[in-house]
């Protein structure tokens, strides 16, 4: 079955034309059929892809559950990992497909959410309250389930509904349907999690939603929401949660471009891209990237923990992604996968599943949040018959908000507080610091991969860099300097093994001597063994720049923290000698200290909200591995 006009006649009869896909690509004026068998795999290590031809090989639907393969916790559902290997690959002009799909309306009954718009409500504020005000992370996406029953052949609404969406959706990155004869998804995705192609590793985090009825653009309006902290702030947490995945499967990480609007016909959401070079196998790269922060939160091992604890039932495919893995003419493999979002789901007895959620941050609220996942479900539920339909803006010319100037001006504004050493093209050869090339460095990764952007600039920096897992033990003498990471939890939690476990490490590097950095949860743990006492704070600090003094020069960091020592003088001395101390004036929190051959910094460094974060490393890394070129180091962090 290649053509469409013969798939469709096939669905018409009320046969099943057997797997296919079809499915049309951002900015495509074509639309393309897939079809081939449908086999079940266990990992994604066994995702099909043979060597041959050029082209797509395979397309492979990713459930949620596949979290599991990174040793995450999940509710798991047994959603199999199902993958149409491509036998026939046809292009179809956007306006005969339009012409020849089914040109009727959908209809739905017994619609309504498996969780109330007061239960929802409630997970929020109980989110809030018990995770993030309590060290667990910076974001949250908790999710909740349309559920309804379509009437007639559902092959034929999905294949309506998706005319539909063809029509009046845009800004989508995929517009599709996949039917693999056990289940047919349709919807419009707009955010591509992880693309390869000639060796260039994309992603792009979408985040901050501008609902909207589709109507007359309001400007005023989306300039006030373009304005708006909690908004800013938001994107910000999931760039840099996409940056550590960047950092995984790039050689040299990402580089930041944007931001930019993504304009759909219900809403509108800010976004960056991000671009780095990679040359791992597209399926590890898959396995590295799961899931988008977007749809589970930071840090994403944490963040998989709360999403089991206040979600009843597994996610299915929602938060998942659609993948189509193939080659290009020089025989390099290829990947390009959208997330599983504004996506409905349909089984062969007509039960409709339409899966959405919002993400929580410490300056949301239930009732915000309970509005967003309806405006997310608003565009793929009117292609359903189960909402309003917006104007058509999948044909022809549309008014962008994005083309006004004030609207270009506001988005360019916010990289103006960011980290250049992100936003910048870096040289995957620069020469690094002539002190610090060659030292070793070992980072004990305490469960947030922010590790793996400080891995990227330590080793910009020069340095030579290894990546452990707190729980694997192993030797600290090959190394000239060990950092102690960050990570969620509490820190003076007399029973958390983690904690136990840096606690342990920690009085060892101070018993020896052996240079010592701790950053955010590692520093934590370091006051606490030099004395001073932890505070867990009123108002977490997660995903907060501010500018503080660090040892009489002004720094601007970002923060991602619940917990802060406290010190009430700049000198206090401890069992290690005399420790100096950049603290807050008005309430005593530590954000950084430094003694002999040891320092700890509350704030990231790494990360995209701290400007001065690179500076902050070579000025402390200067004191803690004395250097034969003093001169370099010492004005380096002024050039960094």
């Amino acid at each position: 079955m290649t053509h469409l006009t013969d798939l469709l006649d096939a669905v018409a009869r009320g046969v099943d034309p057997g797997p296919f896909a079809l499915l049309r690509r951002e900015g495509s004026a074509e639309l393309e059929l897939f079809t081939g068998p449908v086999d079940t795999v266990e990992r994604l290590a066994d995702i099909p892809l043979p060597p041959g031809a050029p082209g797509a090989r395979t397309l492979a639907l990713v459930p949620y559950r596949q979290i599991t393969e990174r040793g995450f916790a999940c509710r798991d559902d047994g959603a199999p990992l199902e993958c149409l290997q491509v036998r026939e690959h046809r292009r179809i002009d956007l306006a005969d497909a339009l012409a020849a799909l089914p040109d009727q309306p959908v209809r739905a009954v017994d619609a309504a959410f498996d969780v109330t718009d007061e239960e929802y409500a409630r997970t929020v504020q109980r989110v809030l309250a018990e995770e993030i005000g309590r060290g667990e992370g910076a974001n949250f996406v908790i999710h909740r389930t349309l559920h309804a029953t379509v009437q007639g052949p559902p092959l034929v609404a999905a294949l309506a509904a998706l005319r539909r969406l063809l029509v009046a959706e845009r800004g989508a990155y995929w517009t599709f349907v996949l039917h693999t004869g056990t289940r047919t998804l349709v919807g419009a995705s707009p955010e591509r999690h992880v693309s390869v192609d000639d060796g260039l590793v994309l992603m792009n985090p979408i985040s901050g939603t501008f609902r909207s009825t589709g109507g007359v653009a309001d400007r005023a309006a989306l300039l006030r929401f373009l304005a708006d902290p909690k908004e800013i702030e938001e994107l910000y947490m999931v760039l840099d949660e996409e940056l550590k995945m960047m950092a995984t499967v790039a050689e040299h990480g990402g580089q930041v471009i944007g931001p930019y609007l993504k304009e759909m016909s219900h809403l509108a959401h800010t976004e960056y891209l991000l671009a780095g070079r990679g040359t791992r196998d597209v399926r590890e790269v898959l396995r590295e990237t799961m899931f988008a922060p977007t749809v589970t939160g930071s840090p994403m091992e944490n963040a998989c923990r709360v999403i089991a604890r206040h979600e009843s039932v597994g996610r299915g495919y929602y938060a998942g992604v659609l993948a189509l893995l193939g080659h290009d003419p020089a025989g390099r493999q290829t990947l390009d996968a959208p997330i599983l979002i504004r996506t409905a789901e349909i089984s062969p007895t007509g039960r409709l599943r339409v899966p959405v959620g919002a993400t929580l941050v410490r300056h949301s609220t239930a009732a915000g949040e309970v509005a967003e996942t309806h405006a997310k479900a608003a565009g793929v539920l009117a292609a359903l018959g189960l909402g309003p339909a917006a104007p058509a803006g999948g044909r022809g010319p549309v008014a962008r908000l994005a083309d006004d100037p004030a609207v270009r001006d506001a988005l360019a504004a916010r990289n103006a507080p960011l980290a250049r050493f992100w936003l910048d093209q870096r040289a995957p050869d620069a020469p690094g610091l002539p002190g610090l090339v060659g030292r070793r460095v070992l980072i004990v990764d305490a469960e947030d991969t922010f590790t793996g952007m400080l891995a990227h600039q330590l080793g910009a920096l020069g340095l030579a860099v290894t990546l452990r897992p707190w729980h694997v033990g192993g030797p600290v003498d090959p190394y000239d300097l060990v950092v102690a990471g960050p990570g969620p939890g509490d820190p003076g939690s007399p029973d958390d093994p983690k904690m136990g476990a840096l606690r342990e490490l920690l009085t060892g590097l101070l018993a020896t001597g052996r240079p010592t950095l701790a950053v955010c949860l590692g520093h934590q743990v370091l006051a606490g063994l030099l004395g001073l006492p932890l505070h867990r704070r009123d108002a977490p600090y997660q995903g907060l720049q501010r500018e503080v003094s660090l040892f009489g020069r002004a720094r601007r960091v970002g923060f991602y923290s619940t917990f802060t020592a406290r010190a009430d003088a700049d000198r206090v001395t401890t069992a290690y000698g005399p420790v100096e101390v950049a603290r807050d004036v008005t309430d005593g929190a530590v954000h950084a200290l430094r003694g002999h051959g040891f320092a700890g910094v509350q704030f990231h460094p790494e990360s995209v909200l701290s400007p001065d974060g690179l500076a902050v490393l070579t000025e402390l890394l200067g004191g803690l591995l004395p250097s034969p070129h003093p001169d370099e180091l010492s004005t380096a962090g002024d050039r960094a």
